[in-house]
C-alpha cells in the first residue's frame, strides 16, 4: 500500500503535484500524481512523451491540445496523447489524478532538451 504524504508534494509556479505511485515509491511501470491548481492559472505549453490520462474529480480546466481547446470538468477525463503540444488553464480551483508511463520526459519550446517530471519519479 502507498499513502501519500506532505514530504511527496512538489510545488511549482503552477500547482502542486502529489505523487502517489512512482517508481521510488514502489511502481515498476506506472506513475500516479494528484494535480492540485488555484483558479487563473495557465501552465506552460509543453508535450510529453507518454500518453496521460487526467481524471477530474473538483472543479473545471480547458485544455489545449494540438490546437484545440477543450473544457473539461469534476467527473469527466481527458486523455492527452503522447508528444503533442499541450497547456492546461484552470478556469476554477481544480483536483485531478493524473496516470502516465513511468518514463516519460516533457519538452518545452524554445528549451533545449527533454526534462523528467520529479513527481512520476
Amino acid at each position: 500500500m502507498i499513502a501519500a504524504s506532505p514530504d511527496d508534494a512538489v510545488v511549482t509556479p503552477n500547482a502542486t503535484m502529489t505523487r502517489l505511485a512512482a517508481p521510488s515509491r514502489g511502481s515498476a511501470e506506472l506513475s500516479t500524481w494528484r494535480v492540485d491548481m488555484a483558479a487563473g492559472i495557465t501552465g506552460p505549453e509543453h508535450s510529453v512523451s507518454r500518453e496521460q490520462v487526467w481524471t477530474l474529480t473538483a472543479g473545471s480546466l480547458e485544455a489545449t491540445c494540438d490546437g484545440r481547446t477543450e473544457k473539461v470538468t469534476a467527473g469527466q477525463t481527458l486523455v492527452l496523447p503522447p508528444d503533442v503540444m499541450r497547456r492546461i488553464h484552470s478556469t476554477e480551483p481544480f483536483q485531478a489524478y493524473v496516470a502516465m508511463r513511468a518514463d516519460g520526459v516533457v519538452s518545452v519550446p524554445g528549451t533545449e532538451g527533454t526534462r523528467v517530471l520529479p513527481w512520476a519519479q
